[in-house]
Protein backbone atom coordinates (compact mmCIF):
# COMPACT_ATOMS: atom_id res chain seq x y z
CA UNK A 1 0.00 0.00 0.00
CA UNK A 2 1.47 3.22 -0.91
CA UNK A 3 0.45 6.55 0.74
CA UNK A 4 1.57 9.99 -1.00
CA UNK A 5 3.39 12.91 0.63
CA UNK A 6 3.45 16.24 -0.53
CA UNK A 7 6.58 17.96 0.61
CA UNK A 8 5.11 21.55 -0.02
CA UNK A 9 2.94 23.86 -2.25
CA UNK A 10 3.46 23.30 -5.91
CA UNK A 11 6.00 20.15 -5.47
CA UNK A 12 5.22 16.63 -6.68
CA UNK A 13 3.84 13.77 -4.68
CA UNK A 14 6.45 11.21 -3.63
CA UNK A 15 5.51 7.79 -2.72
CA UNK A 16 5.45 6.48 0.93
CA UNK A 17 5.67 3.37 1.78
CA UNK A 18 3.29 2.36 4.65
CA UNK A 19 4.38 0.62 7.86
CA UNK A 20 3.35 -2.72 7.69
CA UNK A 21 0.06 -3.80 10.14
CA UNK A 22 1.54 -4.93 13.37
CA UNK A 23 -1.00 -7.30 15.98
CA UNK A 24 -1.86 -4.70 19.01
CA UNK A 25 -0.34 -6.82 22.00
CA UNK A 26 -3.31 -8.04 24.69
CA UNK A 27 -1.78 -7.69 27.59
CA UNK A 28 -1.24 -3.82 26.98
CA UNK A 29 -5.28 -3.79 25.47
CA UNK A 30 -6.18 -5.79 28.94
CA UNK A 31 -4.31 -3.22 30.93
CA UNK A 32 -5.25 0.11 28.99
CA UNK A 33 -8.76 -1.00 29.78
CA UNK A 34 -8.46 -1.76 32.74
CA UNK A 35 -6.92 1.71 33.96
CA UNK A 36 -9.16 3.14 32.12
CA UNK A 37 -12.32 1.33 34.00
CA UNK A 38 -10.51 2.51 37.18
CA UNK A 39 -10.56 6.48 36.49
CA UNK A 40 -13.92 5.97 35.75
CA UNK A 41 -15.20 4.57 38.58
CA UNK A 42 -12.88 7.07 40.31
CA UNK A 43 -14.37 9.81 38.50
CA UNK A 44 -17.54 8.34 39.36
CA UNK A 45 -16.60 8.29 43.03
CA UNK A 46 -15.34 11.91 43.11
CA UNK A 47 -18.84 13.08 41.81
CA UNK A 48 -20.40 10.66 44.82
CA UNK A 49 -18.44 12.13 47.09
CA UNK A 50 -18.91 15.71 46.66
CA UNK A 51 -22.41 14.44 46.75
CA UNK A 52 -22.50 13.49 50.62
CA UNK A 53 -26.04 15.30 51.29
CA UNK A 54 -27.03 12.05 48.60
CA UNK A 55 -29.19 9.54 50.21
CA UNK A 56 -26.82 7.07 48.56
CA UNK A 57 -24.36 8.29 51.56
CA UNK A 58 -24.02 7.02 55.02
CA UNK A 59 -21.41 6.73 57.81
CA UNK A 60 -19.19 3.58 56.97
CA UNK A 61 -19.99 1.02 59.97
CA UNK A 62 -24.18 1.63 58.83
CA UNK A 63 -22.99 1.21 55.25
CA UNK A 64 -21.20 -1.73 55.62
CA UNK A 65 -23.73 -3.52 57.98
CA UNK A 66 -26.63 -2.94 55.79
CA UNK A 67 -24.80 -4.52 53.00
CA UNK A 68 -23.78 -7.59 55.15
CA UNK A 69 -27.46 -7.64 56.20
CA UNK A 70 -29.57 -7.21 53.70
CA UNK A 71 -27.40 -8.58 50.42
CA UNK A 72 -24.90 -11.03 52.03
CA UNK A 73 -22.14 -8.80 50.90
CA UNK A 74 -18.93 -8.72 52.47
CA UNK A 75 -15.39 -6.90 51.46
CA UNK A 76 -13.61 -8.37 48.57
CA UNK A 77 -11.03 -5.82 47.57
CA UNK A 78 -10.03 -2.62 48.34
CA UNK A 79 -7.58 0.12 47.07
CA UNK A 80 -6.67 3.98 47.99
CA UNK A 81 -8.30 7.21 45.81
CA UNK A 82 -7.38 10.66 45.49
CA UNK A 83 -7.39 12.51 48.52
CA UNK A 84 -7.53 9.61 50.78
CA UNK A 85 -10.51 8.27 49.68
CA UNK A 86 -10.79 4.35 50.62
CA UNK A 87 -12.56 2.42 47.44
CA UNK A 88 -13.56 -0.74 48.39
CA UNK A 89 -15.80 -3.53 46.25
CA UNK A 90 -18.21 -5.95 48.41
CA UNK A 91 -19.80 -8.93 47.25
CA UNK A 92 -21.82 -12.18 47.77
CA UNK A 93 -19.90 -15.32 46.17
CA UNK A 94 -23.61 -17.16 46.88
CA UNK A 95 -26.07 -14.84 45.51
CA UNK A 96 -23.79 -12.93 42.73
CA UNK A 97 -24.66 -9.10 44.09
CA UNK A 98 -22.04 -6.64 44.06
CA UNK A 99 -21.22 -2.92 45.57
CA UNK A 100 -18.25 -0.79 44.99
CA UNK A 101 -18.32 2.43 47.90
CA UNK A 102 -15.88 5.29 48.74
CA UNK A 103 -15.08 6.44 52.02
CA UNK A 104 -14.07 9.59 52.75
CA UNK A 105 -11.20 10.49 55.33
CA UNK A 106 -13.89 11.28 57.84
CA UNK A 107 -15.70 8.69 57.41
CA UNK A 108 -18.55 9.07 55.09
CA UNK A 109 -19.29 5.92 52.65
CA UNK A 110 -20.90 6.57 49.62
CA UNK A 111 -22.70 4.06 47.25
CA UNK A 112 -21.23 4.14 43.66
CA UNK A 113 -21.99 1.24 41.78
CA UNK A 114 -23.72 -2.10 42.35
CA UNK A 115 -25.36 -4.93 39.73
CA UNK A 116 -24.80 -8.68 39.59
CA UNK A 117 -22.95 -11.87 38.32
CA UNK A 118 -20.05 -11.08 40.80
CA UNK A 119 -16.87 -13.50 40.04
CA UNK A 120 -14.07 -13.76 41.78
CA UNK A 121 -10.79 -13.68 38.77
CA UNK A 122 -7.29 -14.39 39.73
CA UNK A 123 -5.52 -14.42 36.80
CA UNK A 124 -1.62 -14.93 36.54
CA UNK A 125 0.64 -12.59 34.23
CA UNK A 126 2.12 -14.25 31.38
CA UNK A 127 5.93 -14.61 32.11
CA UNK A 128 8.34 -12.03 30.01
CA UNK A 129 8.53 -13.07 26.36
CA UNK A 130 5.52 -14.85 26.53
CA UNK A 131 2.90 -14.09 24.42
CA UNK A 132 -0.48 -13.01 26.51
Amino acid sequence: MLFCQFSGVGRAARPVTALPYTRKDPLMIQTVFKMTLGLGILALAAQQVSAQGSRNCAPRPVVVERLADGYGETRQSIGLGARGALVEVFASQETGSWTITVTTPAGLTCLIASGQSFESVTEALPAAGEDA
